[in-house]
């Protein structure tokens, strides 16, 4: 185990699987050395101060103050690596993840969307074009609204929860939000990213190490906010073509006609043949007379 790791694991890091995730390590590992030795620095100068400074030595007080500029140089110095490390540190790698993103046709592209309380995953599929989402097409069976009269979306993928992504091939995940902002929080990726209603933030990474990680909400979301995790599955090429043709033959079984459209040879709605219609249903209008014969005689007095 390298000294970079089990510092990492010291601190309760989980281990890095992501390319870029050995820079947030360093910056962190630098940050707690940095700290660490703030508090012995600190720590040293206020024991000083008791013994120095006892009432017993100095029973009437000075009201003269410090004199000596050593406090002051030690001030600007922990200002000034502040400053390097925000400025030199983590201003560019933040600004690399926002900015510098890899090309599209090299990288696996997902629309992720939360909701209360799980992760819903959209894949273009074969062809590689996303279909038509609709609102309006929202539903307990078709949370995305995916438009299936679309012939973009005959093959797309929705998975729940758990999406599966290639080793060693970036991932563009771009997110967004039905109801309140929710974080996609990758740890052994060293990435997150919030999800907000009405936007479509983009995130990515690039996977080193095939394995199951967590994904969790990294906002408080509701009551249901510890419930809110997921999972992303690295696997190998191999593995996630397999994955990926048997989501798109699953995806092919369960098309279902679209609304307002009916299977051919399905009767048309309303009562069957040969049925009493419901109470206060219209009567049919070429619903045949009664027989003469049947007619009611008239009362006396008509």
């Amino acid at each position: 185990m390298s000294r970079l790791a089990l510092i990492n694991e010291l601190f309760g890091l989980p281990a890095n699987a992501s390319e870029h995730g050995y820079q947030i390590d360093h910056i962190i590992e630098f940050c707690h050395w940095f700290m660490g030795a703030l508090f012995v620095g600190w720590l040293a100068f206020f024991l000083y101060c008791l013994v120095r400074y006892h009432r017993s030595r100095h029973p009437v007080a000075d009201h003269e103050g410090v004199t000596s500029g050593i406090s002051t140089h030690l001030e600007f110095a922990v200002v000034l690596i502040e400053a390097v490390l925000l400025v030199g540190f983590a201003v560019p790698l933040w600004a690399k993840r926002v900015n510098q993103f890899p090309e599209t046709r090299d990288a696996i592209l997902v629309h992720t969307v939360g909701q209360q309380f799980n992760w819903t995953h959209h894949l273009p599929g074969p062809d590689g074009t996303f279909g038509r989402r609709d609102l309006n097409l929202v539903s307990n069976s078709n949370p995305l609204g995916l438009d299936n009269n679309d012939p973009a979306a005959k093959d797309d993928i929705v998975v729940p929860g758990e999406l599966h992504v290639p080793l060693n091939r970036s991932v563009i995940i771009e997110l967004s939000s039905k109801d309140v902002i929710h974080n996609f929080c990758l740890p052994h990726m060293r990435i997150a990213q919030d999800a907000i209603p009405g936007s479509i933030i983009p995130m990515w990474f690039k996977p080193i190490k095939a394995g199951t990680y967590e994904v969790i909400c990294g906002q408080l979301c509701g009551l249901g906010h510890y419930s809110m995790k997921g999972s992303v599955v690295v696997d190998t090429p191999e593995d996630y073509q397999a994955w990926l043709k048997e989501r798109a033959d699953m995806a092919a079984q369960s098309q279902v006609p679209p609304p307002m459209q009916r299977p051919p040879g399905e009767p048309p709605p309303g009562p069957s043949p040969g049925t009493v219609p419901p109470p206060g249903a219209p009567k049919p209008t070429n619903e045949a007379a009664p027989p003469a014969g049947n007619q009611p005689a008239p009362s006396p007095g008509g």
